[in-house]
């Protein structure tokens, strides 16, 4: 069966994102800020706190990464996505402020898919174990802030034609929970 994805240019419109349906394979091309459990602390505390962030967070897609190091050549080393239930518990505000969708891996379900569904945002899963492959996609990387954290700072990002599926959709349908419930009647 031949792969054919929906290209899609960021940021993206709440009319694309309504568009879009669990099970859906997408390539994203545009920026995108990297975050992962440190950051996702630190620009939670600020939010709270109601301090400044180096970056807006308002109509983003973050990508849940720490990637390694670039070799000499390199815009970015390994770039393969970070478990996204790791994060869960900074969602809800990081969505608050703005932030449309994440990239990242594995499953969400039940009170880690509240967020999603509370702020209309959506879930997108990179395949994990691909991050050499998946960083020939990011044309830059560029520091935002906290850089003090290393491979966990803020990055913008730009990426093309980066492959990603639909998990969670803003009607609240999530693929894994459908897949699973597919093979079990099987």
């Amino acid at each position: 069966m031949p792969f054919h994805p929906t290209h899609l240019n960021l940021p993206l419109t709440g009319a694309v994102l309504d568009g879009l349906r669990a099970g859906d394979s997408v390539e994203l091309s545009g920026a995108v800020i990297s975050f992962r459990d440190a950051t996702a602390a630190r620009l939670m505390r600020a939010l709270e706190a109601g301090e400044p962030l180096p970056v807006s967070l308002k109509n983003e897609i973050l990508y849940a990464v720490g990637p390694s190091p670039p070799k000499p050549g390199q815009i970015i080393g390994s770039a393969g996505p970070t478990t996204t239930a790791r994060m869960a518990r900074f969602l809800p505000t990081l969505f608050a402020a703005g932030v449309r969708a994440v990239i990242g891996k594995g499953e969400l379900h039940g009170d880690e898919m509240t967020p999603f569904l509370t702020h209309g945002a959506v879930y997108f899963a990179a395949i994990g174990g691909l991050g050499a492959l998946l960083a020939k996609q990011i044309s830059s990387a560029t520091v935002v802030g906290y850089d003090d954290l290393g491979p966990e700072a803020l990055y913008a990002l730009e990426i093309t034609a980066f492959p990603a599926v639909v998990i969670i959709d803003r009607q609240g349908r999530n693929f894994h929970e459908t897949a699973r419930a597919h093979w079990k009647r099987r």
